[in-house]
Order: C-alpha cells, then sequence, then structure tokens
C-alpha cells in the first residue's frame, strides 16, 4: 500500500513539473489518492512563493475559517489566487436575489472577524453563476446579478469593521464554473460566492482588473 502512495506522489510531483503524463485506469480509491496529493501540491507551490510571515497568515487564516465555519458554510482551501472561503449562494441569498438572508449575517460576522485578525492581506470578494439565462429577476444577466452579490458580501463585511481599503469585489458571472454546468448539482456548486484572502504580491494586478469595484475609507 506505502509503495502504490508513494509511486501516486512520484507521478503527482512529474505532472507538476509540467511533464506529460499518461495515466493508467485506476480505481476510485486511486484516484481520490491522486486527486489529494494534486490538492496538496497545488497548496505547497501557493505558500512556497510566499513570504514567511505572509504564509503564516494565510495558515492561521485557514486554521480559523476550518475551525469556525461549517462545511455547510462554506469549503475553505488554497489555489493561485491565495486562500478562498467558497460559499454557496443559497447560504447568502435567495434565488435571483442579492440582499444577503437574515440566516447569512451569522456566518458573515464569523468571517469579518477572522479578516480582522489577519490585517495585512487585501481581500477580493468573487460573485459567480451558472451558465442559466435569467428569466424572473429585475437583473439584466448573470453578470450583472453576480456583481451585485459580490458588492453585497463586501459591503457588510466593511460594515461589520473589515477595513474597506483592503476590499475589492468584482462579478465573473458564468465565466469561471468549477464543475460541469449539465446537471442541478453541478449549477448549484457554480452559483457562489468566494471570498479569497490574496497575497500582498498580487494586490495591484487585482485591483487593476476589468469589473473591479474598490473601496475606501
Amino acid at each position: 500500500m506505502a509503495r502504490g502512495i508513494a509511486g501516486m506522489l512520484a507521478v503527482a510531483l512529474v505532472a507538476g513539473t509540467g511533464c506529460a503524463v499518461t495515466f493508467a485506469k485506476r480505481s476510485p480509491w486511486d484516484i481520490q489518492q491522486l486527486a489529494e496529493l494534486s490538492d496538496q501540491l497545488e497548496q505547497f507551490k501557493t505558500l512556497a512563493q510566499l513570504k514567511s510571515q505572509e504564509a503564516d497568515e494565510l495558515r492561521r487564516a485557514k486554521e480559523l475559517l476550518e475551525q469556525r465555519l461549517s462545511s455547510s458554510e462554506a469549503e475553505v482551501g488554497y489555489d493561485e489566487r491565495g486562500l478562498v472561503a467558497r460559499m454557496l449562494d443559497q447560504v447568502l441569498f435567495d434565488s435571483g436575489k442579492a440582499d444577503l438572508r437574515q440566516t447569512a449575517y451569522p456566518v458573515l460576522d464569523k468571517v469579518a472577524k477572522i479578516l480582522e485578525e489577519v490585517p495585512d492581506q487585501p481581500i477580493r470578494i468573487e460573485g459567480h453563476t451558472d451558465n442559466q439565462p435569467i428569466r424572473y429577476s429585475k437583473w439584466t444577466d448573470n453578470h450583472a446579478l453576480s456583481r451585485a452579490r459580490a458588492q453585497a458580501v463586501a459591503e457588510y463585511l466593511i460594515e461589520k469593521g473589515v477595513d474597506p481599503s483592503r476590499m475589492t469585489s468584482v462579478g465573473l458571472g458564468e465565466s469561471h464554473p468549477i464543475v460541469s454546468n449539465d446537471s442541478a448539482h453541478g449549477r448549484q456548486k457554480n452559483r457562489r460566492v468566494e471570498i479569497v484572502i490574496m497575497p500582498q504580491s498580487s494586490r495591484a494586478a487585482a485591483e487593476h482588473a476589468p469589473g473591479v469595484k474598490r473601496y475606501s475609507k
């Protein structure tokens, strides 16, 4: 068993270097292990690029998010943007709306407190939707809805004490799905808001990207 895991880790490491790798057919258990190894490698690459103090802040923020938020409230992990807390739209909003639900307040209150405990990192709020056209809503399209939702979350966090100069928000509509939109379950996962705690090095690019709203004191 250990040899099999070591072999899969070696394959994952080779894949991480950019070399072409052909995978043989594997059992679901093997595939799950490879996915977990791949996630670990991505996390390692993200943290390895940061200064020690900044990496420590992101690790601490991840621990706090995982301790204080349930898995039904948010998924937490790293990617190339930084540390991401991913919340499904049903946690925060009613269908087709951009007004926060009252049940969202306790969740975002916990997030605001955590963000205040890592005060030096920029924060980006991203709104995302599925690919279904809007029919019964005041919003002209998915992009407008996702932008309004991202702004609603950002403004609530600012109201709860998060420094607005750290904050940006952007609506990305249906352009960044995390799974296929071919099923109802997939579309549900794609309707989300992501709270991204970013490295300082990516702040300037994030603030000047198209469609980004910046906040100030």
